[in-house]
Order: C-alpha cells, then sequence, then structure tokens
C-alpha cells in the first residue's frame, strides 16, 4: 500500500507532467502557426516566452490538485496562497515577456537597417515607450494583487482609501518631476518629435537618438559618448531633429577664395567631385557667391546625401578635394592681402 506521503509526491508530480506536455503541445501549436517571416526571431521569442508560460502552467496546475493532498483545511489554505502568489508573478512574467516578444517581431517587421527607414524608426520608437509603459502597469497592478492576498494588507487598503486624497497629493508633491517625465514619455510617443535613429542637436551636441527610457533619453554623440537628457527637455525646451520626416540632408561646404576665381571653374569641379561619389544621393547640387567681403569672396557648395551620417562624409570630402583643386590648379585663387605702396617724393 502506498502511503499518504508518496500518493502526494505522485499527485504533485503528474499534475506537473501534465502541466508540461500540455505547455509543450501548445509551444508546437503555436510554432506551427508562426509566419515564416518570424523565423529568425524565433530563439528569442521561445528564450524569453518559454519560462514564464512553463512556470504558470505547473503552479496552475498545483492549485488545481491541492485539494487533493492529505492536509489538513489550514495546510491547503496556506499552499493554495503561496501558489496563488506564484502564479501572479508567472503570469505578470509572461506579459512582460510578451511585450519583448512584441518588440521583437516589430523590430524584424520593421527594419531600421533599410535606406528609407522613417516609418520604421517611428513604429518602434512608439512600440519601445509603450512597451515600459505597459511593463510599470503590470509591475504595479501585480505587487497589488499580491499584496490584496493577505488579509491583513486588505483591512489596511480599506483604511487607506478613506484617506487617499491626502496620500495622493503628498506622493503628488513629492513625485512630481518623475510624474512629469513619465507623461513626457506618453507625449513622445503620441506626437513624436523624436524618434529611435533620428539625427538630433541636443545642448550644442550632434548625435543620434539611441535609446528611450521611461524618464531619459540617450544620445549617443559623434565622438561615442553618451549623453543622457530627461524626457522633458524634448517638450519643453527647443533643439534641432535633422530627420524629423525625412532622412536626406542638405549639406553645405563654404569657402574663401580671391575675387579673380573662375565660379565656373570650380563649380564644374563640384560636379565632377559629386558624380565620382557614391555618398551624393545624384539629386541636388550647385554651388554660389553667398557672400563678398573686402578681401575674399564666399563661395558655397550644396549637396544632397541619403541620410546625415553620408552627408557629413560628402561634406567633409567636397571640401577636402576643392582646397587641393584650388591648391594645385588655381593657387592664385586662394586668398590674399593686397598692398599699394606709393613711392615717396625727395
Amino acid at each position: 500500500m502506498i502511503p499518504a506521503w508518496g500518493l502526494a509526491a505522485l499527485t504533485v508530480a503528474a499534475a506537473a507532467v501534465a502541466a508540461l506536455l500540455l505547455h509543450r503541445l501548445g509551444s508546437i501549436l503555436l510554432r506551427r502557426a508562426t509566419p515564416s517571416t518570424y523565423a529568425a526571431a524565433e530563439g528569442t521569442i521561445v528564450r524569453q516566452a518559454r519560462p514564464p508560460a512553463r512556470l504558470a502552467f505547473v503552479l496552475v496546475a498545483e492549485y488545481v490538485v491541492t485539494p487533493l493532498l492529505p492536509l489538513t483545511p489550514e495546510g491547503v489554505e496556506i499552499v493554495r496562497h503561496a501558489l496563488a502568489i506564484g502564479i501572479i508573478v508567472a503570469v505578470a512574467w509572461a506579459f512582460v515577456a510578451l511585450t519583448e516578444v512584441f518588440q521583437v517581431l516589430v523590430k524584424v517587421r520593421f527594419d531600421t537597417g533599410v535606406p528609407d527607414n522613417l516609418r520604421a524608426r517611428r513604429v518602434q520608437t512608439k512600440v519601445q515607450l509603450l512597451r515600459r509603459m505597459v511593463i510599470m502597469m503590470v509591475v504595479i497592478v501585480a505587487f497589488g494583487l499580491v499584496l490584496m492576498t493577505f488579509e491583513s494588507v486588505r483591512r489596511v487598503g480599506i483604511s487607506l482609501f478613506a484617506s487617499a486624497g491626502v496620500v495622493g497629493l503628498i506622493i503628488g508633491i513629492a513625485a512630481q518631476p518623475t510624474l512629469a517625465n513619465l507623461v513626457a514619455g506618453l507625449q513622445v510617443a503620441l506626437t513624436e518629435p523624436i524618434r529611435l535613429d533620428d539625427v538630433v542637436i541636443v545642448e550644442g551636441e550632434w548625435g543620434r537618438v539611441e535609446e528611450i527610457g521611461m524618464t531619459y533619453v540617450v544620445i549617443r554623440i559623434w565622438d561615442m559618448r553618451r549623453l543622457v537628457v530627461p524626457l522633458r527637455h524634448f517638450i519643453d525646451q527647443p533643439f534641432q531633429n535633422w530627420t524629423r520626416s525625412s532622412v536626406e540632408l542638405l549639406g553645405t561646404v563654404f569657402l574663401h577664395v580671391d575675387y579673380r576665381t573662375p565660379i565656373d571653374r570650380v563649380r564644374e569641379e563640384l560636379h565632377r567631385i559629386l558624380q565620382g561619389s557614391d555618398l551624393w544621393d545624384g539629386k541636388v547640387w550647385n554651388l554660389q557667391v553667398t557672400d563678398a567681403t573686402e578681401r575674399t569672396v564666399q563661395i558655397r557648395a550644396l549637396m544632397s546625401a541619403r541620410d546625415a551620417g553620408n552627408g557629413w562624409e560628402l561634406r567633409v570630402l567636397v571640401r577636402e578635394r576643392l582646397l587641393d583643386f584650388l591648391q594645385r590648379e588655381m593657387p592664385e585663387c586662394l586668398p590674399r592681402v593686397r598692398a599699394e605702396v606709393e613711392e615717396g617724393r625727395a
């Protein structure tokens, strides 16, 4: 005859095995239903979603069979209470994992590695911000549900509702900066003043938006430094966004040359330089005289590029090649100072 503890162990083991088999069956069906488009992200999806889902299945199965165990009513209540807390935590973990899975699917569907990635960056920015807000709400709700499983906490909660106005006022004043940044995060998600990988100038620094958190934004500066800026800054303060509506940019190069410079010849050289470079997108180019001082003439070379990175490289290339052209072919056209000396009379 099997002792009581042996039956209890068999019951627990059978429930766990049944839950794992059911989870395995669900995983197989879900994998077959997954479109081939997301096959590349399957490893990440499985890694994120499998542990919390498996834990939730097992805990629910154990919760169901607990009354069958040879325990006193008080013992059953204690075990089911612990399992209920575990189920709440596992379900919350599963929700967080689902948000990560959803973000991975969005990254696969909307790739920012393509040249025209404006829509992809817009979608990924919204998903990232909304995902973090959902995670915050899931954690708060799960924490509250865990606390409410305790009778003493439920009684305290009823008394707190009576003074919710005062407590809410105190918490609101203390958390005002954080709440303001959270509201700013929601505004950024809806109005999109910035997006992931946008080229911006903030606090005089040129860089790309690398990460948008719940309360802050990380800007990757051109020299690989990171500038961390509160989200409120992008709502309250002016800043430059070079890729707000399009990744295409116009670049300019200014040079000072002598008055004797043949502008048409320099213009032809600029066109030749651009035609020989893959950085130029072939759409816009020009060379104009934009200013004249008492000593030099200012010329501006205008060119277009596919994105900010290519635009910077193209400007550097044009500046170097035009300077080399002036030094090699027309050194007399470099800026110079003229002086007229009159011979003194005896």
